[in-house]
């Protein structure tokens, strides 16, 4: 992963703080919203992206499940996510498109391109 964040640093234009909690907040959403069985692939496959994922507890399920569900939730959660992080829109492209090649090299094109067809409406974002 510490490949990953350099390249996110230096495709993004972050400094190594927010590229690791982009990161993070990209694999939890991808964890989150993707298909349970390709998420588990991409573990097997890259077990140190278990790092990057956060599960929310009890309480914060239920409290984000209901914002979420207020605010459109999916995409535009994680987009609002990573603009809170100081992204804008084309850092948040190019952080997408940096995390989607990392993948496609590491857990192979089909995996990566399962979990993304998985979720609503992210292959028009990325």
């Amino acid at each position: 992963m510490e490949e990953l964040i350099r390249r996110v640093v230096d495709k993004v234009g972050t400094d190594e703080p927010t590229a690791r909690a982009a990161v993070k907040v990209v694999f939890t959403f991808l964890a989150k919203e993707g298909p349970e069985e390709d998420v588990r692939a991409l573990v097997a496959e890259m077990p140190e992206v278990a790092e990057y994922i956060d599960t929310p507890g009890d309480d914060d399920a239920v409290t984000l499940g209901g914002l979420g569900g207020l605010m459109g939730g999916g995409v535009m959660e994680i987009l609002g996510q990573l603009q809170e992080l100081g992204l804008d829109l084309a850092q948040v492209q190019m952080l997408a498109q940096e995390v989607i090649r990392f993948g496609r090299e590491r857990a192979g094109k089909e995996r990566l391109d399962a979990l993304i067809a998985g979720i609503p409406g992210l292959s028009q974002f990325v």
